[in-house]
């Protein structure tokens, strides 16, 4: 080894706290024990990890601790040779505290990295959510859903062990498998464990991912302000009163104006779709969504603000009619477009597609939930399609 080698994992808030720093600690302890440096941590502390905000953990590997200590004398690396998401709906872009805008989940990858995936959607599914580069890269599948374990669900459902067995296939230059079944091995001290790490080294496919394939929309971003250009004074400028909604010649409503900079949508694994036909205007979703995401219709039904949901679920909660919001995974979704435009462009059209999202929608479990339950959806995922290394 030659150089130093960085692996970025980007998780979900707190929910996957403890499976983020499970995999950059296995990974160290297999490079320390092949005589390399290495270190694990964290780029965020608390706040914003709650309520699924996307934080990172970090492993650096290096052939020397010289080099080691020139790496950590950066805030986070500015370039990974792996990213790791146990969450494939996190591939959609990385907004973290607001700090930058959204971040291309692939944006950190040199040219040739790979990124990790855990997800039973085929790799042009999850192609499709990335965003482009304008270098290549690879995408490596693990078959499996996303992990929320580590906090109230099931917490032993492999998935660090999965990943850390797939590492060394999609980057042999960070370390042998050997090394990482020992390591496993000894962190565990479980031989399930191993067999789990060795079968993932086994299924992993990766994927060759060409210049400009992939989501083509640019991200959004903002300039933070200079310190030359702060106001006098400690004080926080409010949100603006909203503005009546314009549809055609249609006006009324009411849309409340929102956080031009933090816009949630990256918290989201699943998202409300409203059958407007059976909306008996209530205000139940509106007065209960906790982050003030729908806007007031000119007919009095309530519309959803895509990029202001973080997906928590009280709106289908709390709703009273059957049908009428109905959560479904974000797999389903490209892009976070009114509903409510949709619906009133055409009608039928928006039907044929409320009732196609609520029917087709891929599965989302929050953990495993019996023995065996892996091995069922290994078996659904099939042991791959088709990858190019």
């Amino acid at each position: 080894m030659a150089r130093t080698i960085s692996v970025e994992v980007v998780y979900r808030g707190i929910f996957q706290k403890t499976l983020a720093k499970n995999i950059c600690r296995g990974i160290v302890l297999a490079a320390r024990r092949e005589g390399k440096s290495g270190i694990a941590f964290g780029r965020y502390g608390d706040s914003p990890e709650r309520n699924g905000v996307p934080a990172k953990n970090f492993a650096i590997v290096a052939p020397n601790e010289e080099e080691l200590q020139l790496s950590m004398a950066q805030y986070e690396p500015a370039e990974t040779d792996i990213t790791i998401t146990a969450d494939d709906m996190l591939c959609k872009g990385v907004e973290s505290w607001a700090w930058y805008g959204l971040e291309p989940i692939n944006e950190k990858l040199r040219e040739n990295g790979t990124l990790v995936v855990t997800s039973t959607l085929p790799a042009q599914e999850i192609i499709k959510f990335c965003h482009t580069k304008t270098t290549p890269y690879r995408l490596a599948m693990i078959p499996g859903i996303p992990s929320f374990s580590g906090l109230w669900v099931y917490k032993d459902d492999h998935t660090d062990v999965r990943i850390l067995g797939a590492l060394p296939k999609v980057c042999p230059d960070l370390v042998t498998l050997d090394s990482m079944l020992r390591a496993i091995k000894d962190e565990w001290k479980d031989d399930l464990k191993v067999t789990s790490a060795r079968r993932s080294y086994e299924q992993t496919v990766a994927h060759s991912v060409g210049p400009g394939e992939g989501n083509p929309e640019v991200p959004y971003t903002f300039d933070l302000p200079g310190w030359t250009k702060m106001r006098e004074g400690v004080t926080i400028e409010g949100i603006p009163l909203g503005e009546p909604i314009k549809f055609g010649d249609q006006i009324g409503g009411y849309r409340p104006a929102r956080n031009p900079y933090f816009k949630k949508f990256s918290t989201r694994t699943m998202r409300p779709v409203i059958d407007f036909d059976k909306c008996v205007k209530c205000t139940l979703c509106w007065l209960q969504c906790p982050d003030a995401c729908f806007d007031v219709t000119p007919e009095q039904t309530y519309d959803l603000n895509a990029e202001a949901c973080c997906g928590c679920g009280v709106c289908s909660a709390v709703c009273p009619v059957s049908g009428c919001i109905t959560m479904v995974n974000e797999a389903a979704f490209h892009d976070n477009k009114s509903q409510w435009e949709a619906y009133k462009t055409d009608r039928q059209a928006y039907a044929s597609w409320v009732k196609q999202r609520i029917a087709n929608q891929p599965e989302r479990s929050h953990g495993f939930r019996y023995r065996g339950q892996y091995e069922e959806q290994v078996a659904r995922a099939g042991a791959g399609d088709g990858g190019d290394d």
